[in-house]
């Protein structure tokens, strides 16, 4: 198993009406501790956001995933949580949290490549 990266990964979902419990994936984050790896992609349709909820503000959705990526990504603009070590920023963006914007539960995985990884997930889930 030589050159394979363990890595975490989450799914990220638009609930748009908590008490129904439905939601579509529009995310993907993944996380590799020790090959000091975190990455986040997101997309949202606007049809399907519109076909579920035609209240909710897709603007707004995109700023808060926006958020949720700069968070991911350490970027000093998005705040303390953003300065948190890589760990602590993927356990924060995973925590249940009961709001139009959830994660699921972390999976593990092995990956000859992380990049690679983040795409097939990203296209396999969200796409």
């Amino acid at each position: 198993m030589q050159g394979k990266h363990l890595y975490e990964y989450t799914i990220v979902r638009i609930v748009p009406k908590i008490e129904r419990e439905e939601f579509f994936n529009v995310g993907v984050i993944i996380y590799a501790k020790q090959s000091k790896f975190i990455d986040m992609r997101y997309h949202v349709d606007p049809q399907k956001l519109n076909a579920f909820c035609p209240d909710l503000d897709l603007e707004q959705i995109e700023k808060n995933l926006e958020a949720f990526k700069a968070i991911s990504l350490g970027q000093k603009e998005a705040g303390r949580i953003a300065e948190m070590d890589m760990a602590s920023r993927f356990r924060w963006l995973t925590a249940t949290r009961s709001s139009v914007i959830q994660t699921s539960k972390t999976h593990p995985g092995f990956s000859d490549s992380l990049p690679e990884t983040v795409a097939c997930l990203f296209n396999e889930l969200v796409l």
